[in-house]
């Protein structure tokens, strides 16, 4: 299978006891919706199939499992930071109107003040909020993503207006 034919849910975070198991971080919002039978593992370039003899999914976006043929700490440590993938067959329908902050990557951002500042390349999400990330006069400039500073979301355009709090951009300036 190719990276363009399948979908990036996490990554293995760490090793667990002596006997192979290891804890998968799901980065995707579904993760309670996948279909863990059999992952993909990102190695040299490479995704190189591991079919999951057990799974124990934890509420803190964590799962612990033991993949087949890794039955030792030896066995699963070189897997600790790979990057885990499923085939697009197996991403989870969406209702048409399921609209989520993380949709919005890849939307240009207005601000009342300051025009234009660039299209949101990252959205990273942090305990307390979600935080974008916008290539603004060649320096990162984060805000955060919340219903105080949002103005309006339009979808069909590709449009996030917002109203930055003053001072906020001329840091990046």
């Amino acid at each position: 299978m190719e990276l363009t034919d399948s979908f990036y849910i996490g990554y293995i975070s760490k090793t667990r006891g002596l006997k192979g198991e290891v804890q998968l971080f799901f980065e995707f919002d579904d993760y309670e919706a996948l279909e863990l039978d059999v992952l993909f593992l990102e190695v040299d370039r490479k995704l190189v199939p591991f079919f999951v003899e057990s799974l124990k999914l934890q509420p803190n976006r964590t799962a612990y499992l033991f993949l087949e043929d890794i039955d030792h700490i030896d066995k699963a440590q070189p897997l600790v930071r790979k990057k885990v993938f499923l085939p697009i067959g197996k991403m989870p329908k969406r209702q048409p109107g399921d609209f989520r902050i993380t949709d919005l990557k890849g939307f240009v951002v207005h601000d009342l003040t300051y025009g234009p500042l660039g299209e949101i390349f990252e959205i990273r999400e942090y305990p307390q909020q979600y935080v974008a990330s916008v290539t603004y006069k060649g320096s990162e400039l984060l805000f955060p993503l919340n219903d105080e500073l949002i103005v309006s979301i339009d979808p069909d355009n590709r449009r996030l207006e917002v109203d930055l709090p003053e001072g906020l951009v001329d840091v990046y300036q």
